[in-house]
C-alpha cells in the first residue's frame, strides 16, 4: 500500500515536472534564440577580423580586445559612459521621488495622475529626440524667446556640458513615471500610524522624510536605482539622434562607439569585443553598486 502510495507521488511529482518545463519552454527558446546564440557568436565574431561583406573571417584571437583596451576611442567613450550614469541617475531618481511624493499626497484620483507620468515611458525615443531637437534648435521657440527677451543665443546641442545635461534630462523625464510608480508602491506598504507618532513627537516634514520615508522606502529605490544605472550603460537612441556623439565626442557612448565600429566602420568583430567589454564592465558597475544600496540597507535594518 505504502509503495503504490509512493509510486503515484512519483508519477504526479513527474508530471508537474514536465507541465512546468512545457509552461517554461517558451522563454527558454526564446532565450536561446535571441540571447544565448547571439552571445556566443558575438564571442567568435571577437575573435575574428571579419567586415560584414568579405565572405573569409580571419582568426584573430585576442587581437580586437588588446586593440580596443589600448584605444582612446574606447576610453573616452568609457568615460562619457559614467559621465551618463553620474548625472542622469541622481537626475531619475529625484524627479521620480519627487512624481511619487506628489501623487502618493493626492486624496482622490492617484491612477489617473500617474497614468499620465508613466505616458512618456510609452513614447518612442525617436520621436521624442526629433521633438526636442526641434525645440533646441537655432530657430526653435526656446532659443527665439530667449534672443528676444535676453539677447541669449545658446548652442543646447553644440555644448558639451549642455548636450550631457539635455540627454539626460529628456531620458530621466521619460523614466520617471515610471521609476515613480515602482516607488509609490513602495509608499503604500508604510504604515501610516509611524508617521502619527512622528508627528506627535514634533518630528518636521523633512525629519519625517529623512528618519522614516526614505529608509523604508529602501526595496523600491534599490529597485529604481539599479535599473536606472543599467540605463545608463545603455544609451543610444537619444545620442544618436541628438548629438550623433558629439560635440567632438562628448556624447559618444559605448552603444554609439559600438554601433559606429560596426555599421559605419564595418568593424563587426572589433565591435564585438567592445560590445563583451561594454558588458562585462556594465556588470561590474552593476553589482558594485548594489553592494553598496545592500550595505546602506542593512544599516537600516534591511537583511
Amino acid at each position: 500500500m505504502l509503495r503504490q502510495q509512493l509510486k503515484g507521488c512519483c508519477k504526479n511529482e513527474e508530471k508537474n515536472n514536465i507541465l512546468g518545463w512545457l509552461f517554461t519552454s517558451p522563454y527558454i527558446i526564446f532565450t536561446l534564440i535571441f540571447f544565448l546564440l547571439p552571445l556566443l557568436w558575438s564571442f567568435w565574431l571577437a575573435m575574428t577580423d571579419w567586415n560584414m561583406i568579405s565572405p573569409t573571417i580571419n582568426f584573430i584571437g585576442f587581437k580586437n580586445f588588446i586593440t580596443a583596451v589600448k584605444s582612446p576611442a574606447i576610453q573616452s567613450a568609457f568615460i562619457v559612459t559614467y559621465k551618463f550614469l553620474l548625472v542622469f541617475v541622481p537626475m531619475a531618481l529625484v524627479m521620480s521621488m519627487i512624481i511619487a511624493l506628489l501623487v502618493n499626497s493626492l486624496p482622490k484620483f492617484k491612477g489617473l495622475y500617474m497614468v499620465a507620468f508613466f505616458l512618456p515611458y510609452l513614447s518612442s525615443g525617436v520621436v521624442t529626440s526629433l521633438i526636442v531637437k526641434g525645440l533646441l534648435s537655432y530657430n526653435g521657440p526656446l532659443n527665439i524667446f530667449l534672443r528676444s527677451r535676453f539677447n541669449l543665443d545658446i548652442d543646447w546641442l553644440g555644448n558639451p556640458y549642455t548636450a550631457i545635461f539635455i540627454v539626460s534630462l529628456m531620458i530621466a523625464w521619460k523614466m520617471s513615471g515610471y521609476y515613480g510608480l515602482i516607488l509609490i508602491s513602495g509608499l503604500a506598504n508604510i504604515n501610516r500610524e509611524v508617521y502619527e507618532a512622528a508627528a506627535i513627537d514634533g518630528a518636521s516634514a523633512w525629519t519625517r522624510f529623512w528618519k522614516i520615508t526614505f529608509p523604508m522606502l529602501y526595496p523600491a529605490f534599490f529597485t529604481v536605482t539599479v535599473l536606472a544605472v543599467g540605463v545608463s550603460f545603455g544609451i543610444f537612441t537619444e545620442v544618436y539622434q541628438l548629438t550623433g556623439g558629439g560635440p567632438n565626442f562628448a556624447t559618444n557612448t559605448w552603444q554609439m562607439e559600438i554601433y559606429n565600429q560596426a555599421f559605419v566602420g564595418l568593424k563587426s568583430g572589433y565591435a564585438s569585443s567592445v560590445a563583451l567589454l561594454a558588458s562585462v564592465v556594465t556588470f561590474a558597475s552593476i553589482g558594485l553598486i548594489r553592494k553598496l544600496l545592500e550595505m546602506w540597507g542593512e544599516k537600516n535594518g534591511w537583511t
